[in-house]
């Protein structure tokens, strides 16, 4: 559908643009990220199975000091919220109206939430001693950083093992980040760009947002906030949990946009499918729309590096939930 509008209106568009949107990423220690072989380590330790709640207690008081350190260090104090209807990204939108948007550390929250666990068995049939799969709540923690690269992201950490991560940033943070550090200028309004001096250039630079690039944050965002490598003797392995693929088409006129919007605001909801847990959709009034693909994109995609079918300038899929938005750059009397 972005084809067939580009080609029927390209005259007056006044720029087109795609790039990675959402980016989620979940980290895995890969030897113990499965009972099996948290019981293997475990062995091969010299840990009793039952003593593993004591092993792993050590591990939680030693993320939840490093949580205090980091938040103590930056003057920060970190916030509990106990209610699931409290947004985090609120919380921490009123954090940067106060603080600004310099790097380092901007806000750390806590909240119980959902973890994968491992429960001591032994069983009597086979005489065999070792950790089952389980589930549970556990305290964690998110860190929120103006990365100088990437922008606003977040690292969740959880305190009880096998300490599964979850990274988030957005790819039309990071490259407005690029155009301000080439000197293009750009206007941005609601995550994507409704204006940028030199489209061409922009591509340029959204093609080159890489797994090799992300890995090099991620690694040094999960030992900083994570201090159990040393422990288990083995780095992060990191998968794409959610990935968006944007694509922004901008108009000239809000005149020729507005008979578009409904439209596109009607194939969205008759034609995509929209993704569960998504809260965003094509319910934002004019003359901003985003319509969703409904492709989807395996969990557990490897990000680094990427896979042999990846983009060729990126390493990585082109999409896995695709969507675009439309906007016009100079809004007419009506628009």
């Amino acid at each position: 559908m972005t084809g067939s509008l580009r080609d029927r209106y390209d005259d007056r568009i006044s720029g087109v643009l795609s790039c990675y949107d959402r980016v989620v990423i979940t980290g895995t220690l890969p030897t113990v990220c499965y009972a099996a072989g948290m019981t293997r380590f475990l062995y091969s330790q010299q840990i009793r199975i039952f003593d593993y709640p004591a092993f792993a207690a050590t591990l939680r008081d030693r993320v939840r000091e490093r949580a205090a350190a980091l938040a103590a260090k930056a003057g920060i104090t970190i916030e509990h919220i106990a209610k699931s209807h409290i947004r985090k990204e609120a919380v921490v939108a009123k954090v940067l109206e106060r603080r600004g948007e310099h790097p380092g550390l901007v806000h750390v929250i806590s909240a119980m939430e959902a973890c994968d666990a491992y429960q001591p068995w032994h069983d009597k049939q086979t005489h065999k001693t070792y950790v089952r799969p389980d589930s549970g709540k556990c305290l964690h923690y998110y860190f929120y950083f103006m990365d100088s690269e990437l922008g606003l992201v977040y690292l969740r950490v959880p305190t009880w093992a096998p300490f599964r991560l979850q990274f988030y940033c957005n790819g039309h943070s990071w490259l407005a980040r690029r155009l301000a550090a080439e000197g293009i200028g750009f206007t941005a309004a609601d995550n994507a760009f409704v204006r940028i001096d030199d489209w061409q250039r922009a591509q340029a630079l959204a093609d080159e947002l890489s797994p090799d690039r992300l890995h090099r944050v991620l690694d040094r965002y999960a030992a900083l906030c994570c201090p159990v490598l040393d422990t288990f003797g083995q780095s992060y392995h990191w998968s794409l949990m959610q990935l968006e693929y944007a694509t922004d088409l901008v108009f000239r006129s809000a005149a020729t946009l507005k008979p578009l919007y409904d439209q596109l605001a009607r194939e969205s909801v008759l034609s995509v499918r929209a993704c569960p847990g998504e809260g965003r959709g094509p319910s934002r009034s004019p003359p901003f729309s985003a319509a969703r693909s409904p492709r989807s994109w395996p969990r557990n995609w490897p990000c680094c590096p990427g896979p042999e079918s990846s983009s060729a300038a990126a390493g990585w899929p082109r999409s896995a939930i695709a969507w675009f938005t439309v906007g016009c750059d100079m809004p007419g009397p009506n628009g």
